[in-house]
């Protein structure tokens, strides 16, 4: 049979793209299409735009250290529209770029809403198209849960775009969206209260880590209330009032929700082509990423396997050398290094303290707190926080995690160690790079007691 395409990817986010350009890159004919921007979750509404805020709301705890440097900081003020302006020109920037890397591979873009007709076709805008095989990479959407007046909420994707800076905000979750858009926020001098339902936040990360992020975060002003919730959101004149678990209320000109995200797949189609989803939606995969049927494939978020956008572009890789490249790959997703760009920032590789008692039992912990040379001068009480967790009959490094200055950009290169599989031996005879945060990971030689 011809079909219109070899490949048609629906999403052209950072996993669609990458297929997209390798796959024409071995010569396939490739069409992707995208309902919104070129781009994805990560440059439009993701990673990208929230570090650029995350990078604006450090000035004011930079000016107030660069005191004790012996600078003179005069009056300073922040304006809101002006960093939303400069974030949306960038991401236009962006936008432009992967426009061009896409028609530089011969990728033709259709702009629209693509959905799944059948195992070799799709319907675009009323329009049906053929392809050998179709790649669905339309990433995640924010979930919002079923509470009376969620329509008066926002999430991340609208937090981006708000005409003014709310002076108070209530963000509710206790993941990394809802840390980093804490700490932007009181960056820029707004009043935070941030609600989980649990007991800590951070669900998923090491125990200690999560417990002096709390901590930092308290210390930075932000009023941070585990074991709560919210029942109902009313509108009113200025914002929102908000009923809380305990039956008080809370008024704020704005209620951020960060209580995770789903697979995008509703009404994509693919239950037409018999593709199976697991529950919530998320797209299932071999380890190749093929689903049950032969002629579909998913990356990303969808497959609801790591949502990261390094993965998600791994993964796209492996896809398009496995079906265009005649080289079977699978993307390994174990000691995947992450940060989340909190105030102060985690770098986490590898198992937390509870996964690796859990896998191999007996484990040697070590641990560093200190306080950085930087805050010494500064006059910040910050503290910084490295561990790393050591299988004891192997002496293989199986976890590292940092709280603190740097720490996401310190934990790539100690990622590395820990995917090779170094041991902690190898780790100590490793020089340290001094003065540095870093230097700490070489440092640790008495385990803590267990």
């Amino acid at each position: 049979m011809q079909f219109d395409y070899d490949l048609f990817v629906i999403g052209a986010g950072s996993g669609g793209v990458r297929a997209s350009r390798i796959a024409a890159g071995f010569g396939a004919r490739v069409a992707v299409a995208e309902e919104f921007r070129v781009g994805g979750t990560c440059v439009i509404r993701g990673c990208v735009p929230k570090k650029l805020l995350v990078y604006a709301s450090h000035f004011s705890d930079d000016f107030e250290m660069a005191r004790g440097f012996g600078w003179s900081v005069g009056d300073v003020s922040f304006d809101w529209k002006t960093l939303i302006a400069r974030k949306d020109a960038e991401i236009d920037r962006l936008n432009g770029l992967y426009i061009k890397t896409l028609d530089g591979a011969g990728v033709e873009i259709i702009n629209g809403r693509a959905t799944v007709t059948g195992p070799n076709s799709v319907e675009v805008d009323g329009r049906e198209i053929t392809a050998k095989t179709i790649l669905v990479a339309v990433g995640g959407w924010p979930q919002m849960p079923d509470v009376p007046g969620i329509e008066h909420a926002i999430s991340s994707n609208e937090a981006l775009h708000l005409d003014e800076q709310p002076k108070r905000i209530v963000i509710v979750g206790g993941g990394y969206i809802a840390v980093e858009f804490a700490g932007i926020f009181r960056g820029m001098g707004s009043e935070v209260i941030q609600l989980y339902r649990s007991e800590q936040i951070l669900r998923g990360f090491d125990d200690d880590l999560r417990d002096r992020l709390a901590t930092e975060m308290r210390g930075k002003g932000i009023d941070l209330r585990t074991n709560t919730n919210v029942t109902k959101i009313e509108k009113s004149s200025t914002g929102v009032v908000l009923t809380l678990t305990d039956g008080s209320t809370l008024e704020a000109d704005a209620v951020m929700y960060a209580t995770g995200r789903t697979p995008k797949t509703e009404g994509l189609g693919l239950d037409a082509a018999g593709v199976e989803l697991a529950k919530g939606g998320a797209v299932k995969v071999d380890a190749y990423g093929k689903t049950n049927v032969g002629s579909i494939y998913a990356v990303g978020d969808v497959t609801d396997r790591v949502q990261l956008t390094p993965v998600a572009i791994k993964e796209g890789h492996a896809f398009a050398l496995t079906v265009f490249g005649g080289a079977p790959t699978s993307p390994a997703h174990d000691a995947v290094p992450s940060a989340v760009f909190s105030q102060p920032p985690i770098g986490t590789v590898g198992l937390t303290e509870e996964e690796a008692k859990a896998q191999y039992g007996e484990v040697e912990v070590y641990t560093s707190d200190f306080r950085p040379m930087k805050h010494t001068l500064g006059g910040s009480d910050e503290r910084a926080f490295t561990k790393l967790i050591v299988d004891k009959t192997t002496d293989k490094v199986v976890g590292a995690h940092m709280i603190g200055a740097d720490a996401a950009e310190i934990i790539q290169g100690v990622g590395i160690a820990v995917k090779a599989g170094l041991t902690k031996a190898q780790f100590d005879t490793t020089v340290a790079v001094h003065p540095s945060s870093a230097e700490e990971f070489v440092l640790m030689r008495t385990p803590r007691a267990s």
